[in-house]
């Protein structure tokens, strides 16, 4: 989570029960004398966190474009709830309720500060310091992440706010597993079809162009060394090779998985072994987009995506 510098201090100070000294505004120059000078704003961004503090609100910045934050904000509300309700207990039943209150603060600061980063959150340093110094999850794949919400103190959290009932919990968990199961299925399928029909007929077809120009330039100067189209040809063909075999690992992986019964089983052999395959054929089709003629490349390469605008 990243607050900022403003509000980390803030929090530093309340566990250090030490006052606070805000930071002093700046003016902010523009460079263009003409326009009106105003202080800058003491909050700053983070485009590197996943859920950062805006100025005035918090931001979430790790969904993909066809997911919904329904859930992550479910349950932070049942968490903000699970926290009030503690708070409450304890504050019900103390003598002095400022003292009380203050402790509470300081103590929820202390315990729960290790999730709060300002810094580069891309960074690999940040991982490791995450997962071995401050004991945060790193949950990376959904297999990974998606038993999480049937821990036991999970559930009981959620079933004690009436959130979801117990059958609830396991028909979302079930339904997301068979999803996660089905598209990444889809996926590889595509891919497949993508690369047997598409890629390797137009890496043939390139080839086999290099090889009649090698032999019509060789008909009129025999002394020609043709390196250029010998080198190509023979690394587009081993490149065709790496990617029908890539093709037949990916189909019989594929086909293995459909097999599994267990949801969770699939969805493992899904991140151990069928997404691996999907790397290793993309590896070689992207080294063949650079080394086949974009006349003979199927779809929009990488140059024409990034910045062909028309």
């Amino acid at each position: 989570m990243f607050l900022g510098d403003e509000l980390t201090a803030v929090l530093d100070a309340i566990e250090k029960d030490a006052p606070y000294n805000a930071a002093e505004k700046t003016v902010l120059k523009l460079g263009v004398h003409v326009l009106p000078r105003f202080l800058r704003d003491t909050t700053d961004r983070n485009r590197t966190s996943p859920f950062a503090f805006t100025g005035n609100k918090f931001e979430f910045r790790m969904l993909g474009s066809s997911n919904s934050i329904a859930c992550a904000n479910i349950m932070l509300n049942a968490a903000v709830a699970e926290s009030l309700r503690i708070y409450a207990d304890r504050l019900e039943g103390a003598q002095d309720f400022e003292s009380a209150l203050h402790d509470l603060i300081r103590e929820t600061v202390k315990v729960h500060k290790r999730i709060i980063f300002n810094g580069n959150g891309y960074d690999e340093a940040w991982i490791r310091e995450a997962t071995e110094k401050r004991g945060l999850h790193n949950l990376r794949t959904t297999p990974d992440a998606l038993p999480a919400l049937l821990e036991k103190k999970n559930m009981e959290m959620l079933i004690s706010h009436k959130v979801y009932t117990e059958a609830e919990l396991r028909s979302r968990y079930e339904i997301t597993l068979e999803n996660y199961c089905k598209t990444v299925e889809i996926e590889a399928l595509t891919m497949v079809d993508m690369a047997k029909k598409e890629i390797l007929p137009a890496v043939v077809a390139y080839t086999k162009e290099l090889a009649d120009t090698y032999i019509a330039k060789a008909s009129v100067l025999p002394t020609l060394a043709g390196k250029y189209e010998k080198d190509t040809i023979s690394s587009l063909s081993m490149l065709s090779d790496e990617i029908d075999t890539a093709v037949t690992d990916l189909e019989m992986a594929v086909t293995a998985c459909k097999l599994i019964d267990d949801m969770m089983e699939a969805s493992h052999m899904i991140r151990d072994v069928i997404l691996q395959k999907m790397a290793v054929l993309r590896v070689a089709c992207d080294q063949a987009e650079t080394m086949t003629a974009e006349k003979y490349w199927p779809f929009p390469t990488y140059g024409k995506l990034l910045f062909g605008v028309k």
